[in-house]
């Protein structure tokens, strides 16, 4: 019994698992990627045109750009209070409007709705927050795979939710807006203790690439299934029940990737997972300020001079190893043979506070580069409602679901590709 509770222990807390629970949780985060099939719901109901839904559409990508705030809560708050908060907002924002359009309160004014959606979409701001931190925290080494695949999953949303209110099969249009309120509290609700750090970067394992191959090959047989799903729904005249059978398969190729932290706790030994510090704690701790200055300049240094083979070696090679590196700093010290410079603020890949960040040049080049490119993007999505009812269909969903599994594929394959050309 005792060893069976450690083994749920060490479940619990593994990375794997915290990162496999923000991808459940990313899936049903991106539910700002629906507004091309909500847009229309609002417009008929409310009698708007496309001037008054176009503010709607800007209201909402203002609640989806500023994410500032949940950033700077997360640097003081737990991450199960940061995605509480997003709960709270999605569900009063989302819920608010599907309360109006499904006529049990009465039409409120174009600017209440405005701050509904911005409300409700900018709950989304806290998922991508504490997911991203948390797994980021606990992949130090893939952080390109791991934000491509959590952002993945963000615009994927938009083609599963779409998946999950066909299968349901509401009465009407209108109970989309009400699933996505409820359907995305829930998931998070359910998830939120469980994603956080966990020391993840303790936790480093020989099969680290194979899970990810697994995580990366889920992903492409997720995005086919969807298309395949799209092609056959538009093509072939389905009733129902294929309807529900095909969303039930959704929903296991969704849960697949828990069979990781499954297969790593049932494999594990008793004794402590590896650690991935790159030197050994000290044993002790002298009075002299200097000297602590001093050895953490230089195990700043190792980082800097560390083979980048040592990573892929057996742990017990690799402290030996960085042990060895470590001696022949301290030596050429002493010898005056290397110069140490004092660390000032983080380098690149490491941990920045907002401070740090606004004066560095890639912090501002990233800022930009997204300024300048990414606005197309979401006026398509805003307006992919009315482009599609003006080219005579009546259904939006595919083209959702299509611009949905696309932008999938495109931040996966982003993130895989960055982490390959950086290393």
């Amino acid at each position: 019994m005792e060893q069976f509770n450690e083994k749920v222990k060490t479940f619990v807390n593994n990375r794997w698992l915290v990162f496999v629970c923000s991808m459940w949780v990313q899936s049903c985060a991106g539910v700002g990627y629906l507004f091309g099939s909500i847009s229309p719901v609002i417009k008929s109901a409310m009698g708007y045109n496309q001037r008054q839904i176009a503010i709607l559409g800007v209201a909402k990508d203002l609640g989806d750009s500023i994410g500032f705030i949940a950033g700077s809560l997360c640097e003081i708050l737990p991450i199960w209070v940061i995605l509480l908060i997003g709960v709270v907002q999605n569900f009063v924002g989302y819920g608010l409007i599907g309360l109006v359009i499904a006529n049990v309160l009465p039409d409120l004014p174009l600017w209440v709705l405005c701050v509904a959606i911005f409300v409700g979409t900018n709950g989304e701001t806290y998922y991508n927050t504490g997911t991203l931190v948390s797994c980021v925290q606990n992949f130090p080494k893939h952080r390109g795979p791991i934000v491509g695949i959590l952002k993945g999953f963000a615009g994927l949303s938009g083609a599963i939710l779409i998946q999950v209110y066909l299968m349901i099969n509401f009465p009407n249009e209108a109970a989309l807006i009400f699933m996505v309120a409820v359907g995305p509290s829930i998931v998070v609700i359910a998830l939120m203790f469980i994603v956080r750090p966990v020391g993840g970067h303790k936790q480093v394992r020989p099969s680290d690439g194979s899970s990810f191959l697994f995580t990366y090959s889920v992903c492409i047989v997720l995005a086919a299934y969807l298309l395949g799903v799209l092609v056959l729904e538009d093509l072939v005249g389905i009733n129902q029940t294929v309807i529900t059978l095909l969303g039930v398969i959704l929903i296991i190729l969704i849960l697949c990737p828990v069979i990781i932290p499954i297969l790593l706790v049932s494999a594990s030994e008793t004794s402590p997972p590896v650690e991935e510090n790159l030197l050994p704690k000290p044993e002790k701790q002298e009075a002299g300020s200097s000297e602590q200055d001093s050895d953490e300049v230089i195990l700043s240094e190792v980082e800097d001079e560390k083979p980048p083979e040592i990573d892929s070696l057996p742990a017990p090679e690799r402290q030996k190893r960085i042990a060895q590196l470590q001696a022949k700093l301290f030596q050429a010290a002493a010898d005056g043979a290397v110069r140490v410079k004092r660390k000032r603020g983080p380098h690149r890949g490491e941990d920045f506070t907002l401070r740090q960040a606004l004066i560095k040049a890639d912090f501002w080049l990233m800022f930009m580069s997204l300024l300048l490119a990414a606005g197309s993007g979401v006026t398509v999505i805003d307006n992919l409602g009315q482009i599609c009812q003006s080219l005579g269909y009546s259904d939006t969903s595919i083209f959702v679901s299509m611009i949905s599994i696309f932008n999938f594929l495109g931040r996966v394959g982003g993130g895989y590709f960055s982490e390959t050309i950086i290393r």
